[in-house]
């Protein structure tokens, strides 16, 4: 049974107008800056914030709709929260079987599904252990197990890696995904880290201001982006224009050359890795050159990513070797270059 969301909800000067659906066994991202209505969505399928209007289904039962609601207690929906809000004083396999109690499992079948679960995330080893004596992804591990053990039809994942350090958000990042495979269930996925969605996802809905502006598998997202939002979360130099041939005008000032003939309104894109730095105008084969002038830099992993203003503005990743042979400082001004069969265009 597919799930429906017609999610319609004012809150003061905000409205939320989103319609979501998710398959049996798909993992959905809702991404979005800060504000878009990521947690406002949520907080409506779990049944903890009414709708204004619209209405959620899943197959045949109706959980919110102008004629009925169905209060979250009674919501077969599991939880994994950013801070994973587990229970301090019960132990780890009491936290897992708490789900389970609230909804009428007797103590003792429910300890039992618990240690099952404990076992299927590898905690087997630490059913008695509290919380405060479980590191990050441990804890995580407990709350996912928690989530999953009442059997929900939709489980929400508020954040779920966010409390993580690096070293431990790629093991865990792993084992999530996993255990999302053998759910059967509906998944929905919020948050802010493009990679846990790229990796973790079948589906990326992007929102902004209350609405979905780009929706799609996230190969296709991450190469054709619809909004600077969506071009920032995934990296790239992104533009608008009109085409006309092999010539792009874009809309800020500027102009591109383009490896095919186009016409008409376009994005144009490509990696900050494709653009060149000079201290001169670059001669030799056909490119884009234009002037442009330091205005930031910034150490990203194995590579400095240069902030660059001009007409158009853009972004450069230099190797330290680059970066030392131009000495680059802000206010310093060189010569930008992209070769034409380094950009990517597509339709507006």
């Amino acid at each position: 049974m597919t799930l429906r969301a017609e999610l319609r909800v004012t809150r003061g000067n905000f409205t939320l107008d989103l319609d979501l659906t998710i398959a049996p066994g798909e993992v959905v991202a809702l991404l979005g800056p800060n504000g878009a209505g990521k947690s406002t969505a949520l907080r409506a399928l779990a049944g903890l914030l009414p709708l204004t209007s619209g209405r959620i289904t899943a197959g045949e039962s109706t959980w919110d709709s102008p004629e009925s609601f169905v209060p979250p207690e009674k919501r077969p929906i599991g939880v994994v929260f950013q801070d994973y809000l587990l229970f301090a004083h019960l132990s780890a396999l009491e936290n897992v079987a708490f789900g389970l109690r609230a909804r009428g499992t007797r103590r003792a079948e429910a300890r039992a599904e618990a240690a099952r679960w404990l076992d299927r995330v590898g905690l087997a080893g630490h059913a008695r252990a509290r919380p405060r004596s479980l590191s990050g992804g441990q804890a995580q591990r407990v709350a996912l197990a928690r989530a999953l053990a009442t059997g929900p039809s939709l489980l929400l994942l508020d954040e779920p890696l966010a409390a993580l350090d690096a070293s431990t958000r790629l093991q865990v990042r792993s084992e999530l995904g996993r255990h999302l495979a053998d759910f059967g269930g509906h998944t929905l996925l919020v948050t802010h880290d493009p990679l846990d969605a790229m990796v973790l996802a079948d589906r990326l809905v992007i929102l902004e201001d209350g609405r979905a502006v780009q929706q799609g598998p996230p190969a296709v997202v991450a190469r054709q982006p619809r909004t600077d939002y969506v071009a920032n979360l995934v990296g790239l130099n992104f533009y608008r224009g009109t085409a006309s041939g092999t010539a792009v005008d874009l809309d800020g000032g500027g102009s591109l050359t383009i490896p095919a003939p186009v016409d008409g309104p376009v994005h144009v894109v490509f990696p900050p890795t494709a653009v060149s730095l000079h201290p001169r105008r670059p001669t030799g084969s056909p490119r884009n050159a234009w002037p442009v002038t330091v205005a930031a830099i910034e150490q990203h992993a194995h590579t400095t990513r240069v902030r660059l203003d001009g007409v158009p503005a853009v972004l450069a990743d230099i190797t330290t070797a680059t970066l030392a042979e131009l000495r680059l400082r802000p206010g310093d001004e060189l010569w930008a270059a992209v070769k034409a069969t380094e950009t990517h265009t597509y339709p507006i």
